[in-house]
């Protein structure tokens, strides 16, 4: 019986995005949403996921990651997609990568859990208020 690849899932979110990223053995390429990351987004948006792939070293050459991002806009995704990707070589390349990562930036491996903060009734902003007058 032939011994399958080892397939390892991760899940990053960053304000509404979720993003899940599977990696596998192979050459090192990255498809997010089935576009190559040279094609997809923003440079600024490619930098941030290609941060992961650099301290990962060697492991981000040797194998072959596939992102499915949905929700959010773009630059949670971004994040989204980093945190994902971050999981999956943290996993894939044992304490040695995950303490690199913890070292260089922590959401690579945590979540950012920040939300955006829903209006009130009967207000501009959700922090805004009425003004009040003193006499």
């Amino acid at each position: 019986m032939s011994k399958q690849p080892k397939t390892i899932s991760s899940v990053g979110k960053r304000k509404v995005a979720v993003a899940r990223a599977t990696l596998v053995p192979g050459e090192g390429q990255v498809l997010i949403n089935g576009v190559p990351l040279q094609l997809w987004g923003t440079k600024y948006q490619r930098a941030k996921v290609e941060e992961a792939l650099l301290l990962a070293g060697e492991l981000g050459h040797k194998v072959n990651i596939q992102v499915k991002v949905r929700s959010g806009g773009g630059s949670g995704q971004a994040d989204a997609v980093r945190t994902a990707v971050g999981k999956a070589l943290a996993e894939q390349g044992g304490e040695q990568v995950r303490k690199a990562f913890m070292d260089y930036d922590r959401n690579l491996l945590v979540a950012d859990m920040r939300q955006n903060e829903p209006w009130k009734p009967g207000r501009s902003k959700p922090r805004a208020a009425a003004q009040k007058g003193k006499r």
